[in-house]
């Protein structure tokens, strides 16, 4: 039997109408509640609008998220074994800026590009965010948490191999504003489970006091995060005729040949520490001898 007429008759394939009024339903949701959790936690205003829903197998539903967009495997207990969040990177990188003090007159709107390490380890705080108001609007019984995978780059994701266990899934996508930066949220889920799902509005809480917890978590992901170091010794200066008949085995001397070698230690291309070369049994070292950036501007600017 042909597949698409089988996932049909089976209740995992529902018509365009139906997706479309779940979606939207799902939509509602995050338009009243993610605003307000984003606005409590950083005093950052946001704002979410539906932007539609696309029917497809779930493989090629997450490719269609082209690049520049993070993105968790997820599962919540009795109601999706599986479903995928999609997150446009404007939005992380944006926020992340907002997080660490960056002005809002002073950001223009982010570039596309994939995250780096350290925005998908601080994405992973924003897919949470998600990932409870997609609970608390399913409603699932047993009142479980999500189970979210580490955030990746779409481009970062393996290919798929076969269609086998590839679900007949819907893509509720949603535009996320945040100053200048519109991006998108998505919500993959499979049809089998999103057909049998009621979405209702979770209970509205009290609304606490803004915090800086949340700002306080971001910086110590940051504080966390495993960044590569660079190393610049100078050399002395030669001309380029000398320069053009250097061979293997010649030397050229350091700069300071005279005392201690100096050396700038730098990260993103962002110079941190001024230190002196030295030796420490079989390893060559540096030891920092004066900073040059403080810890605020070094952690705003690792961001970039």
């Amino acid at each position: 039997m042909d597949r698409t007429l089988f996932a049909k008759l089976t209740g995992n394939l529902g018509d365009q109408a139906t997706i479309a009024k779940l979606g939207t339903s799902f939509a509602q949701v995050y338009a009243e509640f993610l605003p307000d959790i984003i606005k409590t936690e950083t005093g950052l205003e946001i704002s979410i609008a539906y932007a539609g829903c696309q029917s497809g197998l779930m493989n090629d539903l997450v490719a269609g998220l082209g690049g520049n967009h993070a993105v968790v495997n997820g599962s919540l207990r009795n109601w999706a074994p599986k479903f995928v969040l999609g997150c446009g990177a404007g939005f992380i990188m944006t926020l992340m800026e907002h997080m660490l003090g960056a002005r809002p007159e002073d950001m223009e709107v982010a570039v596309a590009r994939p995250l780096s390490v350290i925005e998908l380890d601080l994405s992973v705080m924003v897919f949470d965010k998600i990932a409870n108001v997609l609970r608390s609007a399913v409603n699932a019984s047993g009142g479980f948490e999500p189970y979210l995978e580490p955030p990746r780059n779409v481009e970062e994701l393996p290919t798929a191999l076969g269609d086998e266990n590839d679900d007949f899934a819907a893509a509720i996508t949603m535009t996320i504003s945040l100053g200048k930066c519109v991006s998108q949220i998505v919500i993959i889920v499979p049809q089998r489970d999103l057909l049998r799902t009621v979405v209702s509005a979770p209970r509205a809480k009290n609304p606490t006091a803004a915090s800086q917890a949340w700002s306080e978590q971001l910086s110590e992901q940051v504080r966390r995060s495993q960044v590569t170091l660079e190393a610049r010794i100078r050399l002395q200066s030669l001309t380029l005729d000398t320069i053009s008949k250097l061979e293997v085995g010649d030397v050229i001397p350091f700069m300071d040949n005279t005392g201690d070698v100096r050396v700038e230690v730098s990260a993103n291309s962002k110079d941190l520490y001024i230190c002196e070369f030295g030796r420490s049994g079989e390893n060559y070292t540096v030891r920092v001898k004066d900073n040059v950036n403080s810890d605020d501007e070094l952690l705003r600017h690792l961001m970039n």
